[in-house]
């Protein structure tokens, strides 16, 4: 495996996910400073959205338009370039835990998953689904029976979604079709053993790795962040590991994307802990990249 070299590019973040590269910028949800922010390549900050609810998934709509989840009250929100912001769907009849994380399709079409039970609060655990949101903000549930979903992407051709069901440790794909629905799943890659689903502390003691925010290269390969590994893997389909990049010690990755000009910057969302939600005392949370040979594919 390639040695890699983790640079800074911000700091004073309390949780950053969901990161995103579009128009010559980082986009990036902070959980618990409740904002969307942008970077650039030099690290400047901006905050571009300020929210009541925790933000998580973001996508960009063909006309360039902001969707971003707010997580807690299970809607979905749209910000035009001019900063106007309106409700583009209410998810909630669907979720049972947080909304989470979305990929937009080149057409508009959007998925997103949801927790399926509240894991702070020890609840057992539950399935989950994936929720097709259409251009016009239309949505139903199109995949059920998933485990955690949550970092997700789409093919280059835009013919396939493939979804991280994180507390199990696999990628499941499924062929997009032409009015946006979803075609029969099949497994792309099996990470871990299978769950165990007799109480939380036994799933979370079962797993071999934990699939979190997650962006997809030219190559066709899966850059993933392990947090139950402190990590990020790049991920063959089939399940291969065939990268590794280990978080700084006392650190996590939580999420990460491919960006910059030339598509070939990897950006990392750390953190410390794990399930440590409480962050804002520290502010403790970084933005790092590091360089790879190969650039960013697909979507998001």
């Amino acid at each position: 495996m390639a040695s890699y070299e983790l640079q800074t590019l911000a700091t004073g973040g309390a949780y950053f996910e969901a990161p995103r590269w579009h128009d010559g910028l980082w986009w990036v949800s902070d959980l618990y400073r409740k904002g969307i922010f942008t970077y650039t390549s030099e690290g400047k900050e901006e905050q571009v959205v300020a929210l009541e609810h925790q933000p998580s998934g973001l996508g960009f709509m063909p006309d360039g338009s902001l969707l971003y989840v707010s997580q807690e009250d299970h809607r979905i929100y749209r910000r035009a370039a001019d900063g106007t912001t309106t409700l583009h769907a209410d998810v909630s009849e669907h979720c049972r835990g947080d909304l989470n994380d979305l990929v937009v399709d080149e057409r508009g079409y959007a998925y997103a998953g949801f927790f399926g039970f509240d894991p702070f609060a020890g609840e057992p655990p539950a399935k989950a689904a994936v929720i097709g949101i259409d251009p016009e903000g239309d949505h139903r549930v199109l995949a059920r029976d998933m485990v955690f979903p949550n970092g997700s992407v789409i093919t280059a051709d835009g013919r396939t979604l493939i979804v991280g069901e994180g507390l199990a440790g696999r990628y499941t794909a499924f062929p997009i079709q032409a009015d946006g629905s979803l075609g029969e799943r099949r497994v792309w890659a099996e990470l871990s053993k299978a769950p165990d689903f007799s109480s939380f502390d036994a799933l979370m003691a079962g797993l071999d790795l934990i699939l979190d925010g997650c962006c997809l290269d030219a190559e066709g390969l899966i850059w993933a962040a392990d947090p139950q590994n402190a990590r990020v893997i790049r991920v063959r389909e089939g399940g291969e590991i065939v990268e590794e990049i280990k978080a700084p010690e006392g650190q996590n990755i939580f999420a990460c994307m491919l960006g910059g000009f030339d598509g070939r910057t990897l950006l990392l969302c750390i953190a410390p802990g794990l399930v440590d939600n409480d962050r804002l005392g520290g502010l403790a949370a970084t933005l790092q990249t590091t360089r790879v040979e190969v650039p960013h594919a697909g979507r998001p």
